[in-house]
């Protein structure tokens, strides 16, 4: 069998980087939709968007690449969705300029936060069950989407989940993938996408000297640092930690928002540890073993660093693709990663029932004071694990745990 110099087989590195590109096609197909909105209601030029497209995705690639190789685990970073759905709403009532100030100073926070190792103690101290909880409660919406849109579009629904149901009879590793090309050739075959049409052209930066204001520093960089710490840092985290990988939560949180600090003046919002997209490359669906999972975080870097190279151009092209496509792809390579959570939060018979109102509090997405239902759930579950196990019977289990 023919192997790299790093030891590594052809397979070893195909899989990963199918889940890698996967999970780059759903984050800029479903979720970057929400940046374009944002720069649109504020008013933004078309060198002001191009900017902010190539500053958020060439910093995520490189801090997601980096942090891949640097600890061997599959890191996949992205830009705070929530953060972005948040902007839409203040952006077009606050200058630009104070815009990208706000943006340094919740940039400074990460690297504070991570400096200081309180976040890594309080992501350790959530007992296993309700994070599991927590995590089949964000995925669960995804897996429902993945049928849903076949009353839109049912020919390419029934056609993806047939051919992945064949796929899985005899290859579990690489139904995704051929999901993934069965999909797009149908699509082409439909005519329904044209990349003929597309015509690449490099991304410019372009710096904005920021600018610092109290109503800013209240209205934008407060609420973007507890939006993207609560909704995505979090659940980003829990995802690790559900798929066996340990590392700290210290260095992710320096490094992305040392990233953020550096592309924020060239128009970039918060970066961070995914969570949705990142549960398509922790599992076992993108490689069997463990420690070749890192390959993904590698892969994702790069795929993010050639979008935004090309900036506007390329990163329109995955969102001319159907809704249908992407939801059901999202929701079938999904799978694993909500059965397996599911599984976990329900293995435990001490800590069953609070898993289970965990999940079902975060499915049911409720967003109070503008923070979704991640945190949320999270709340709920903890604070009902509190209450049914009592403060020492719940850190006596937890303890007690290998």
């Amino acid at each position: 069998m023919n192997r790299t110099a790093t030891g590594l087989r052809p397979a070893d590195i195909f899989s990963p980087t199918v889940a890698a590109l996967i999970s780059v096609l759903v984050n800029y197909g479903g979720t970057f939709i929400l940046v374009f909105q944002a720069a649109e209601l504020a008013r933004l030029t078309p060198a002001q968007t191009t900017s902010w497209v190539w500053a958020v995705s060439l910093g995520v690639g490189l801090s997601g690449m980096w942090l891949s190789l640097r600890y061997k685990a599959p890191i996949i970073t992205a830009w705070s969705t929530p953060g972005a759905a948040f902007l839409a709403t203040v952006m077009p009532f606050t200058p630009y300029a104070e815009v990208i100030g706000a943006y340094l100073v919740c940039a400074l926070g990460f690297i504070v936060l991570g400096g200081s190792g309180a976040f890594d103690k309080l992501v350790r101290l959530i007992p296993k069950g309700i994070a599991a909880g927590l995590l089949a409660g964000i995925l669960l919406q995804f897996g429902i989407n993945a049928f849903g849109g076949a009353s839109a579009d049912p020919l390419l629904v029934i056609v993806l989940v047939l051919s992945y149901a064949v796929l899985r009879r005899f290859t579990s590793r690489f139904a995704v993938v051929g999901i993934l090309f069965i999909g797009l050739a149908l699509l082409i075959v439909q005519e329904r996408v044209d990349f003929a049409s597309v015509h690449l052209s490099f991304a410019a930066p372009l710096f904005t000297a920021p600018q610092f204001s109290v109503s800013a520093l209240l209205g934008v960089a407060l609420p973007l640092f507890v939006i993207t710490l609560t909704g995505q840092y979090m659940p980003g985290m829990l995802v690790l930690r559900n798929d066996g990988f340990q590392t700290s939560a210290n260095p992710l949180l320096t490094v992305t928002g040392l990233g953020s600090l550096i592309m924020a003046p060239f128009g970039a919002h918060a970066f961070n540890v995914a969570a949705i997209t990142a549960a398509i490359c922790t599992g076992e669906d993108a490689h069997p073993d463990p420690g070749k999972r890192y390959i993904a975080g590698i892969a994702c870097g790069v795929f993010y660093i050639l979008v935004g190279t090309f900036g506007v151009t390329l990163a329109t092209l995955f969102m001319v693709l159907p809704k249908a496509f992407i939801t059901t792809l999202a929701g079938l390579a999904l799978l694993g990663a909500i059965g397996g959570s599911l599984a976990n939060a329900m293995a435990d018979t001490a800590t069953r029932e609070t898993a289970l109102i965990t999940f079902l509090a975060t499915a049911a997405n409720v967003t109070l004071l503008g923070i979704g239902g991640a945190f949320w759930g999270l709340v709920a579950g903890l604070t009902v694990h509190l209450l049914i196990l009592g403060p020492r019977s719940a850190l006596a289990l937890e303890r007690a745990k290998p």
